[in-house]
């Protein structure tokens, strides 16, 4: 472990996914808090780098273009990454928190003092022969815990659940919402990366028509523009909600009452910024979230392999809406 004395500059490395970022910048005001001096560098895909770089905790975003490179399979391109990568000097501490073959690969082009997941702690074993050290952790837990696990043993001290539970919001908020002042105000992410992710709209509108609040649907993309629309028209408690950038959906989640969504980036940002929550699960577990009072789960009842995702399980069509209008009542009158 390093000491504190030695401590002058890190690098994160978590290239991707929206969730996934998001659940790992919790780290930072906790590294922060415990090296007020350091410097702190994030390297991530170019389409996430928005959300990070206003973060008061971070020195610089760096980027790269994996899907790019991937899709042009330029040398030249190639070529452009690596000597951007190496050009970035020297770190204390370069802590690969994806723990996949194609993050470890960049953690090492940045430089020799990398650490990771073990062989045992991630899907991807190979990218652990990669590292100088490395933490042992359970695939099983929650990715948030792992995630504070991985940052506190790397650098030599503790994160304990009563630091998580009490965290500050994670991001800024920026930008100002006229909302309604006479009705609770419910956010719905209705869209996902993967279709078995996704609540049928069907249902979406009995939850919104069972509430009775103001609910605004999310959407990212024109099919999920069109689904979100047609939640609109079926129920008059719907409302679409504008085309936002990711800073500006940092701070519409931070605005509202209550967020309830499928496994995905803007339904997770709720927990980040301390808003209450309900994580809609189908192929995917509890694991994927951090549960705390006001940010609540609710799982299918098929059976997940978490080493082995299925992306064929919908069984997420399966959650009686009546279930998520019944937590969603009890989280907004949480605290009355």
């Amino acid at each position: 472990m390093l000491q504190k004395q030695n401590i002058q500059k890190i690098a994160i490395v978590r290239l991707s996914a929206l969730g996934d970022i998001v659940n790992s910048s919790v780290v930072l005001q906790f590294i922060h808090a415990k090296f007020p001096d350091v410097k702190i560098d994030w390297l991530s895909e170019e389409a996430f780098a928005p959300l990070l770089e206003n973060h008061s905790c971070i020195n610089s975003v760096h980027t790269i273009n994996l899907k790019k490179l991937k899709k042009e399979k330029s040398f030249t391109l190639l070529k452009e990454n690596f000597y951007k990568l190496r050009s970035l000097g020297e770190y204390d501490m370069i802590i690969d928190m994806q723990g996949l073959l194609k993050s470890a690969i960049v953690s090492r082009i940045l430089g020799s003092n990398t650490h990771g997941f073990d062989k045992n702690s991630t899907r991807e074993s190979l990218a652990s022969l990669l590292y100088k050290s490395s933490s042992n952790v359970s695939y099983q837990t929650s990715v948030v815990k792992r995630n504070c696990f991985l940052v506190a043993d790397a650098l030599g001290f503790d994160i304990s659940d009563e630091m998580i539970l009490s965290k500050e919001p994670i991001f800024k908020v920026i930008t100002n919402f006229a909302l309604r002042s006479d009705k609770k105000n419910v956010a719905f992410v209705i869209g996902a990366s993967w279709e078995s992710k996704i609540y049928p709209k069907e249902l979406v509108s009995k939850v919104c028509e069972e509430l009775g609040e103001q609910c605004y649907i999310i959407w990212g993309n024109e099919k999920e523009r069109v689904d979100a629309q047609w939640i609109c028209d079926n129920t008059s408690f719907a409302t679409l909600a504008p085309k936002l950038e990711l800073h500006e959906l940092v701070s519409f989640i931070s605005a509202m009452d209550l967020t309830i969504g499928n496994d995905t980036g803007p339904t997770h940002m709720a927990w980040a910024q301390n808003i209450p929550s309900i994580t809609l699960l189908g192929p995917t577990t509890a694991r994927m979230i951090y549960e705390t009072p006001i940010n609540v789960g609710i799982k299918s009842p098929s059976h997940v392999n978490i080493m082995k995702i299925d992306k064929n399980d919908f069984s997420i069509k399966e959650i009686d809406y009546e279930r998520i209008v019944a937590k969603a009542k009890e989280l907004l009158n949480h605290g009355l």
